[in-house]
């Protein structure tokens, strides 16, 4: 599958770009039925996804959206980030880890239940540990465009149409979702979204019918997302930048359309903090930074880029470590609050 000896020089080969972008539709479907859609037997699919997920290139991650995000700027002392690192990657509120230039050296995406909880977080846990020398956050105030929108644009749209969506919950099914089913759920998706029901409903001692019900009816509600991810240096776009924009408030309602002018964003947040909107975006390379500014300022007018970051490396996303080539590894920590 992949030959080359450093990993920025690898490419994902077409067949595979594939396969991750009609995950990215649907993180669930099975290979029986994208069999057809791809013109490749459903044995090769399977062998060659979980090639890609040995190899920690792609992974898919269930999403429980709801309670309180921020992102948090964190500034270390230099010669104490990896101390500050390890701390911070046993927090299973700090969902992301980015490495970053200019002025944060870390910046973290958190998820707790309530607003103080994200203030006790920053201020009393991050803020707390040695060698931290600032902590602050951006608590989000609606999220506006999600990288689980993003797409490699490996196939056709045709193809895209063909990919079979998430199955809406059968007739006789219950209504709501038991606790312990949506417990199970959580605890099984986050790490592997693509876990069998047959295994989930093995391991916590439920019926397969029961797994089954509970698990299409939080996609259809919209309180579980399916997200696929690829190891972006085998994407062709591996740089990855934060902008931290001063924005009109009058266009932020109008938001989710003007950013879709500009397809390298995979990430935008209405934030409440001295900005009012952070974008992530993944570029070809670095020339192509001040470039998207321009393109950023004329798509959004009145708006002022007043910060930016690069990411040089990520250590953890969505609760799974990921090494020093950006390749998720078998450690995870469950993005879990506290209770």
């Amino acid at each position: 599958m992949i030959t080359l000896r450093n990993m920025q020089e690898y490419r994902l080969e077409p067949l595979d770009a594939r396969i991750i972008h009609a995950l990215q539709i649907n993180g669930r479907a099975r290979w029986s039925d994208l069999a057809p859609v791809l013109g490749v037997d459903p044995v090769t699919l399977a062998r060659r996804w979980d090639a890609l997920r040995e190899r920690g290139l792609a992974w898919v991650s269930g999403f429980f959206p709801g309670g309180a995000g921020a992102l948090v700027d964190i500034s270390c002392v230099p010669q104490r980030v990896d101390e500050v690192t390890r701390a911070l990657t046993r927090m299973p509120e700090l969902i992301t880890l980015d490495h970053t230039s200019g002025s944060r050296d870390i910046l973290a995406t958190a998820w707790a239940r309530t607003p103080l909880e994200v203030w006790d977080l920053v201020t009393n846990r991050i803020g707390a540990l040695p060698g931290v020398s600032h902590a602050q956050s951006h608590l989000v105030t609606e999220p506006i465009k999600e990288a689980s929108d993003w797409r490699l644009q490996a196939l056709t749209p045709r193809e895209a149409a063909g990919v079979p969506r998430p199955a809406p919950p059968r007739a006789r099914a219950p209504r709501t979702v038991h606790p312990d089913i949506e417990a199970a759920l959580r605890h099984a998706l986050m790490e592997d979204g693509r876990r069998p029901v047959r295994r989930i409903a093995a391991d916590h001692g439920l019926s397969e019918q029961r797994v089954s019900d509970g698990l299409a009816r939080l996609i259809a509600e919209g309180r579980l997302r399916l997200r696929t991810d690829v190891a972006r240096s085998v994407t062709g776009w591996p740089i990855y930048v934060w902008y931290f924009i001063r924005t009109p408030a009058k266009l932020i309602p109008r938001m989710r359309v003007l950013l879709d002018q500009v397809p390298q964003t995979r990430t935008a947040l209405a934030v409440a903090s001295q900005y009012n909107l952070i974008v992530a975006v993944w570029l070809r390379e670095l020339g192509e930074v001040a470039r998207f500014e321009a393109a950023m300022e004329e798509t959004l007018p009145g708006a002022r880029i007043a910060d930016r970051s690069v990411v040089f490396r990520m250590s953890k996303h969505l609760g799974r470590l990921i090494d020093a080539d950006g390749r998720a590894t078998l450690g995870f920590v469950h993005p879990e609050p506290r209770g």
